[in-house]
C-alpha cells in the first residue's frame, strides 16, 4: 500500500540512511539523525566518548573523517544482519547490525577497510522514530589511513 509504513521499516530506513548520508559526505545530514540522540564511541565509556546531539556528532565526524575533493569520503558503508526489537506501545526499540566499509581512492585500491557492529536504540517522538543512541564496535581493521584523519 502506498503511504503505509510500519515501525520496522522506519527504523531500518534510519539505519540505512546513516550509511548513505555518510558515504555522500553529508555530515550535516548524519548529524541531524542524532538531533534527539547520541553516538557512543565506547560501550559504557567515559563522557568524552559520548557525542550527544547534532552539533557534537557533526564535530566528531568533521574531526575524524577525511573528505575528498568530490565532497565524499570515497567509502561505502554496507549494513547487514539487522535485528530489530520494537516495543510499539512504549515507542522504543533496539537493534544490532553489522557494518563493512569499503574504500577506493586514487592511491588506495578498492578494499575492505573496517568491519564491526552497531548496537542502536531508538525512540518515537510525535509519531516519528529517531536514533536514541548508536554504539559503534570495531571488529576488524584494515588500512583506514585514507579514511580517518588520525
Amino acid at each position: 500500500m502506498v503511504g503505509v509504513s510500519d515501525s520496522a521499516t522506519e527504523i531500518s530506513n534510519l539505519i540505512f540512511t546513516y550509511a548513505e548520508l555518510l558515504d555522500r559526505g553529508d555530515l550535516d545530514g548524519v548529524a541531524r539523525l542524532f538531533e534527539h540522540g547520541r553516538i557512543c564511541g565506547v560501550e559504557d565509556g567515559p563522557p568524552e566518548t559520548v557525542f550527544d546531539g547534532a552539533a557534537r556528532v557533526r564535530a566528531m565526524y568533521e574531526m575524524a573523517t577525511r573528505i575528498y575533493d568530490d565532497g565524499t569520503p570515497k567509502t561505502k558503508h554496507l549494513t547487514s544482519n539487522v535485528q530489530l526489537h520494537i516495543d510499539d506501545a512504549e515507542g522504543t526499540a533496539r537493534s544490532t547490525s553489522y557494518y563493512c566499509v569499503t574504500q577506493a581512492t586514487p592511491d588506495l585500491p578498492l578494499q575492505v577497510i573496517v568491519t564491526g557492529h552497531y548496537k542502536d536504540t531508538f525512540h518515537r517522538i510525535d509519531g516519528v522514530w529517531h536514533f536514541d543512541s548508536r554504539t559503534m564496535f570495531v571488529d576488524q581493521v584494515g588500512d583506514v589511513s585514507h579514511h580517518l584523519k588520525f
